[in-house]
């Protein structure tokens, strides 16, 4: 149990690592306070590459942490 719950740690470590990396920044600048940022790819974000991007990223950061809750029961 443990071994395995290790395993899926560490490939959910790397697999977090690398999203976050292939992720745009959020430069946006000035523009993003006078409204100027509200663009077509903006508003349809959630169905880009880049929105899947950021909900895989959130998905794995909650089971990273809950795998690491587990692990630090068990050792």
């Amino acid at each position: 149990m443990k071994i395995a719950l290790v395993i899926i740690f560490v490939i959910l470590g790397v697999a977090l690592s690398a999203i976050i990396l292939m992720q745009e920044g959020k430069n946006q600048g000035l523009g993003a306070i006078s409204g100027m940022a509200d663009t077509y790819w903006s508003k349809n974000k959630g169905r880009s590459i880049e929105g899947n991007l950021e909900k895989f990223t959130k998905f794995a950061a909650v089971a990273f942490f809950a795998i690491a809750l587990i692990l630090d029961i068990i050792w």
